[in-house]
């Protein structure tokens, strides 16, 4: 690590080209800088200034010892900044999983003024479908999740709250055979057809899909999103969030198909690890706590509006 002062040294030469304008702008004698330069090269017992045709300028070697010297500085600055975030009682960094089933634009005014308290904690926030939600903090990949499905899972210290609950429509495209079928429709008479599905993400856990019949050809797609797509073009059926499908139904590009057996609405929770306290965590489930922005996840956005 060089000083401060050495380091000024480096940028000065390397800005001015000349030992009379470095000195000037390190406001010190040329002869002054001259020595300075030369210690440093004993120091490092390299060649780190170039002499020759009346100016001073970095070598490669110099240049390299600037230019590396400068970013460790800043690691360091960085470092230190991090172990009083830390000792303040911030994580270094916080990362939260969402499920799929929520849309990432319903976060961005929360992100937003959590950036507003200049904790410095990193922000990590990923999603995953299904049992990959718990399975994610059961195995240290989130700090944070939000939106999981099914009841809660057996996770040491797991400390979970209800989110609210997510109503779902049974939808076809007009295309679809289903479409043409006497309601009420019993869940045999899927059995033909294809279903849509967003594949959950559990690796170790047991998988699963809700409304699937044994035996049901699947269409296994990556997002709520692309589900809609799916039914929409008539590339299957399924269950869909009721709120987010809306303006398709009115437009009749979906069309809602009574079952004999409705699904439940879906429980969601939020879910967190109790032996790993910390300010933005708290942050983060004080705001989530709020009926405001629990309706908002909950509900999504209709992006077909």
């Amino acid at each position: 690590m060089l000083s401060n002062d050495e380091l000024a040294l480096l940028q000065a030469i390397h800005s001015s080209g000349s030992l009379t304008r470095a000195a000037a702008l390190l406001d010190k004698a040329p002869s002054t800088v001259s020595h300075a330069a030369r210690q440093l090269e004993t120091r490092f017992d390299a060649l780190l200034f170039d002499r020759r045709r009346y100016r001073l300028q970095l070598t490669p070697a110099g240049l390299l010892l600037a230019q590396e010297s400068a970013r460790l500085a800043q690691d360091v600055s960085r470092v230190t900044q991090r172990v009083k975030q830390v000792a303040g009682g911030w994580e270094d960094r916080l990362w939260v999983v969402t499920d799929e089933v929520l849309e990432f634009e319903t976060l961005l005014p929360v992100i937003r003024a959590f950036d507003a308290l200049k904790s410095g904690v990193l922000l990590r926030i990923t999603h995953e479908v299904l049992n990959g939600t718990w399975e994610a903090l059961r195995d240290g990949r989130a700090d944070l999740v939000v939106g999981a499905t099914n009841a809660p899972r057996v996770i040491p210290s797991l400390r979970w709250a209800e989110l609210g609950v997510m109503e779902w429509v049974f939808a076809v495209s007009p295309r679809h055979p289903v479409a043409k079928l006497t309601e009420p429709l019993e869940q045999e008479q899927l059995l033909p057809y294809r279903a849509v599905v967003v594949a959950d993400t559990a690796r170790g856990l047991d998988s699963r899909s809700f409304g699937i019949l044994g035996g049901q050809t699947t269409l296994a797609v990556p997002s709520m999103r692309a589900k809609v797509l799916a039914q929409r073009d008539g590339l299957g059926v399924g269950w869909l969030p009721r709120q987010r499908v809306q303006s398709l139904l009115k437009r009749g590009d979906l069309v809602e198909k009574r079952m004999a057996a409705p699904r439940e609405p879906n429980r969601l929770y939020v879910g967190w690890r109790g032996d790993h306290p910390g300010r933005a965590l708290d942050w983060w489930l004080e705001q989530l706590r709020q009926p405001r922005l629990a309706k908002k996840l909950l509900q999504g956005i209709d992006a077909w509006d």
